[in-house]
């Protein structure tokens, strides 16, 4: 999913740079028309949409039938939020009228030198592959989204665009030329569609695509804020301490599972695309690059047998599961070769096998980014033309999900995919789309305010909760403090989690494949932690990883439940010995409370985890071991990896490390600061600065080199 930024802003750069240096324009102003862009009217009404108010789970029969549709609506609640809204003012809230002034999106920044100096392919596929974004990466994207605004300017035609970023694709081997060709035909119109209609910078885009790391530019187009109703926050309430004894729920979380039907034993594992152990991967070129029978620690997702092997042996050993969340991203990770059609059948192939191994049990899905054809494309509703619509998976999904949810959800999920479900008396289940708050869903450039009327939607779900004194678990793809949340719709969420943070009890997610949290503060004092998000580990060991699943107790039916998580267990399989014996063992890794020494696991409990993994070594070591599965080829962690990993469990609001990581940070560093280590690395670094920057200068040149000799991705990558 990276590559997509690295084909359409690094193969850009590389032209830009050629431009400039061959004296052309910057912006070539012809006097063409700006397309003029309106968005269209949505008239949903939040409040018109049905609610499940009827249990879903019956914990007196296992083998439940699915709810019928509720025949009434929760009319008491339904007319206090009316009246709430007929109360409120509004703003700049979600009904703020967007209709601002146009930028001018005529003048570009002047970074040119600084981007001749920084430009360097291989630091920014790094950054971008591991979403751990430096201004290498931000001035790559100014330079890339200033050539395509210009190329649109200028009047060149969508397919001479296209074949521009295939040309360079291939020029500089950033990918083989069948992935070049797949990724700029699938990814680039979409792309260009949206520059044409948008009136920003490249300042605002970059700003807006990479986060913190290209500084925070105002940009009024994508600066908005949910609404509340006037109704004032209850008190925090402190969680207690698990009640020993206490009856719980056993639930299963499964994420990122990343089939892939075309994976083959034996093939090249060790390939030069995104996604290798295929029969097009070719050939192994010696015997340690063959894919294994089980799956492979490279660029390889979960053949079938992986994922059979695993629900056989979750189905065996742990058959008093109550219920599973499943946190998304089905399809795999050859995203230049997909096609709607594909990835719908991999979806129904998935929940089939989901069915069949876990009847009666009820399933809570959340979307991935891999669902939709092109990845991370979710046009948010208002986009209804047949070629661009999302409907073609939502309304599968509906269809699909509809045998585990009740009828009362269909409404929302065709919508916007995200959906509330009663859970059991008092407790409900609220299922995200988070592909709303991703930085790489393009559409969002035309408008990110609130898309779908999501995060208003559930302002209204956790607002009825409040009132019938519910408790509250949210389930979605992409963390919200990751680095591909963008951050004003994190921003938005995090005040929704503060304000309501004696509702929701706990928050479940997976797109980053370790096994790790996410912690979440008082807006108003960050010292005081209120929430917790746990990130399930993947099933596919894409890449460096074992396989792996989570299970979680959660507090139970009784008088004084918290429905907090009581503990949790992360359950892995070792890849190379299953491959070297051919037989699979699942095994528990760990069970947090006793392996971490912690009392429960309240938001006030993981800050203290946090603390401690930032002083004692030795438990970060074993923190460091099991969220990456125990991998054996695990890379080591040095100071700065330390901080990353750190800062990331103390950051549920992204791109804003510098009000959570200062003194984490200040600690690592004053730590490393004594040691031997530090004396050797500011040596190496310095030896390193020199040969970087000769690799740079021979980058350039090789792009100045290029402008001269444009290929044909129609005659086989040859010259024209």
């Amino acid at each position: 999913m990276h590559r997509i930024l690295i084909l359409l802003l690094l193969t850009t750069t590389t032209s830009i740079l050629i431009n400039v240096s061959s004296g052309l324009p910057f912006i070539l102003g012809n006097g063409k028309a700006v397309i003029n862009w309106t968005q269209p009217k949505d008239d949903w009404k939040i409040e018109t949409a049905p609610r499940s108010i009827v249990p879903h789970l019956d914990t007196r029969n296992k083998n439940q039938t699915i709810a019928k549709e509720e025949s009434e609506e929760d009319n008491r609640i339904l007319e206090r939020l009316q009246q709430l809204k007929r109360n409120s003012s509004t703003g700049r809230m979600l009904w703020y009228d967007m209709s601002l002034s146009a930028q001018d999106a005529s003048h570009f920044p002047p970074f040119v030198d600084k981007a001749l100096r920084l430009f360097s392919l291989d630091q920014v596929a790094y950054e971008i592959k591991n979403s751990v974004m430096s201004k290498v990466s931000c001035q790559a994207c100014k330079a890339g989204a200033g050539l395509l605004k210009s190329f649109i300017q200028s009047g060149k035609s969508d397919q001479e665009i296209v074949k521009t970023i295939y040309n360079f694709c291939v020029h500089l081997q950033i990918e083989s030329p069948r992935v070049c060709e797949g990724v700029s035909r699938e990814f680039g119109l979409e792309v260009i569609f949206v520059l044409k209609r948008v009136n920003l910078g490249p300042d605002e885009i970059c700003s807006f695509v990479i986060g913190d790391a290209c500084g925070d530019v105002y940009n009024p187009y994508h600066e908005w804020e949910v609404s509340f109703p006037p109704v004032p926050k209850p008190a925090p309430v402190e969680p207690p301490l698990p009640k020993e004894g206490a009856p719980f729920f056993k639930v299963l979380h499964i994420s990122d599972t990343h089939y892939d039907p075309h994976y083959m034993e034996g093939s090249n594992a060790d390939c030069n695309e995104p996604l290798c152990c295929r029969l097009s991967s070719g050939r192994p070129t010696n015997p340690n690059s063959a894919a294994g029978k089980w799956g492979d620690y490279r660029k390889c997702d979960s053949p079938k047998r992986l994922i059979d092997n695993m629900l056989s042996h979750i189905s065996d050993t742990h058959n008093d599961i109550d219920y599973i969340i499943w946190t998304g991203d089905l399809p795999p990770h050859d995203i230049w070769n997909q096609t709607k059609e594909i990835n719908l059948q991999i979806i129904k192939d998935t929940v089939k096998q989901m069915s069949e191994k876990f009847p009666g049990v009820p399933i809570f899905p959340a979307l991935g980014n891999h669902e939709s054809s092109p990845v991370n494309s979710f046009p948010p509703p208002y986009v209804q033309q047949v070629d661009s619509s999302i409907s073609w998976l939502y309304d599968e999904l509906d269809n699909q999900w509809k045998r585990w949810l009740p009828a009362s959800v269909s409404q929302t999920i065709r919508r916007g995919a995200f959906y509330s479900v009663l859970v059991r008396p008092g407790f409900r289940i609220i299922s995200l789309n988070m592909n709303y708050c991703n930085n790489k869903n393009w559409w969002l450039l035309l408008n990110s305010t609130d898309p779908a009327t999501e995060l208003q939607w559930l302002i209204y779900e956790l607002q009825s909760a409040e009132f019938s004194n519910e408790k509250v678990h949210i389930i979605g793809h992409i963390p919200p403090g990751h680095s591909d949340c963008l951050k004003v719709w994190s921003r938005n969420f995090y005040r929704i989690i503060a304000r309501y943070e004696n509702t929701i009890t706990g928050q479940f997610y997976g797109h980053t494949h370790y096994d790790e949290f996410e912690v979440f503060y008082d807006p108003h004092d960050l010292g005081r932690a209120i929430n917790i998000g746990y990130i399930g580990p993947s099933v596919s060991p894409y890449y460096d990883l074992n396989p792996g699943y989570r299970i979680y107790y959660v507090d139970g039916d009784h008088d004084l439940s918290t429905r907090m998580v009581v503990d949790h267990e992360s359950w892995i399989m070792n890849l190379k010995e299953a491959n070297l014996y051919d037989y699979p063992i699942w095994y528990k890794l760990y069970t947090t409370r006793p392996a971490y020494n912690m009392k429960g696991l309240r938001p006030l409990d993981w800050d203290n985890f946090i603390n401690d993994i930032t002083n004692n070594q030795e438990l970060f070591d074993l923190y460091y071991k099991n969220y990456w599965k125990n991998s054996p080829v695990r890379p080591p962690c040095d100071a700065e990896c330390k901080k990353r990993i750190i800062c990331d469990s103390k950051s549920g609001r992204s791109h804003d490390r510098k009000h959570f990581c200062q003194d984490v940070e200040s600690k690592i560093d004053e730590r490393e600061s004594k040691s031997w280590k530090a004396w050797f690395y500011r040596g190496f670094t310095a030896s390193q600065e020199e040969k970087g920057n000769n690799y740079i200068d021979a980058k350039i040149e090789q792009a100045a080199r290029l402008a001269t000799n444009e290929v044909d991705p129609l005659n086989g990558g040859g010259s024209k």
